[in-house]
């Protein structure tokens, strides 16, 4: 049986998000931030993990962004196939969300028109959109306001499959040490390996989006995603990029099927924020 949803739903539920997401820290990077602040071994790296946390109440208690840089919105919708779509165009319903998210939020609008010109749009549109065609009648919202602090440190490496999972771990400490403190770290490290070179990017992007508390259910990843998060903790680069042994809160890596000639890493990275929210509709 079809379902209809009026587009005006997704507007009032992705204006909401944008306001959320930006003002209350989600509950698994809320508790990877807390518990490295237990366990951080540097007298420096606790101290500015424990303002990091500071900032967070503040941000919640007074409505105050997390941080000044609100991000460019980017959408994944998981949309039920048996859903009717009814009342407007979706992807301008989207943005409509996200227009009035940022104003009636106040929040800072970063997004330009033209990359080369570049004029302030004036309310953060357009976003970035990735849809997706599922079985059902549910609609799976998922915002991650992206800032671009972390985002410029984010890289692809298109490897020879002769390079391996040693290669893959090479290109993801490459990525993280290039990085150094622009990222604003502690950071979470999101990783795409297979498919081609926007599949990989893809891929990378959407895990940022995981519970950072989770792992993968393969069992190779998940132990790549262990293992390579110790190794980044290893580098001593730390909270703030100051010292410490807290640099990343957690690595999340998507993999999928490639090409017998290629290998594909992906490396897009974020701060200790790691801002995302999902809802169903």
């Amino acid at each position: 049986m079809i379902r209809e949803i009026n587009v005006s739903e997704v507007s009032n539920a992705i204006s909401d998000m944008c306001i959320n997401a930006n003002h209350f820290l989600s509950d698994d990077m809320k508790k990877a931030l807390y518990d490295a602040c237990d366990s951080e071994s540097s007298p420096i790296g606790k101290d500015i993990l424990s303002q990091l946390k500071e900032n967070l109440d503040i941000a919640g208690n007074d409505m105050i962004p997390i941080c000044q840089d609100t991000g460019m919105a980017v959408i994944f919708l998981e949309i039920g196939q048996d859903i009717h779509f009814v009342g407007g165009d979706l992807n301008d319903a989207v943005n409509e969300g996200v227009r009035r998210g940022y104003t009636d939020g106040y929040l800072r609008k970063s997004v330009v028109n033209d990359p080369i010109i570049r004029e302030n749009t004036g309310d953060n549109t357009p976003a970035i959109i990735h849809e997706t065609i599922v079985p059902g009648d549910k609609l799976k919202i998922t915002l991650a306001p992206k800032g671009f602090g972390s985002e410029n440190m984010s890289r692809i490496f298109m490897l020879k499959p002769a390079q391996g999972i040693e290669g893959v771990k090479e290109a993801i400490l490459t990525a993280v040490k290039d990085a150094g403190p622009n990222a604003c770290p502690p950071m979470v490290v999101g990783v795409g390996i297979g498919g081609d070179f926007e599949k990989c990017a893809l891929l990378a992007k959407k895990a940022l989006t995981r519970e950072a508390l989770s792992h993968s259910d393969i069992p190779w990843v998940k132990d790549l995603e262990t293992e390579i998060l110790k190794e980044i903790n290893k580098t001593g680069l730390g909270p703030g990029g100051l010292g410490g042994s807290t640099t990343a809160l957690a690595v999340n890596i998507e993999t999928y099927p490639t090409h017998i000639a290629g290998l594909p890493v992906a490396v897009n990275i974020c701060c200790h924020v790691n801002r995302h929210v999902t809802q169903v509709l």
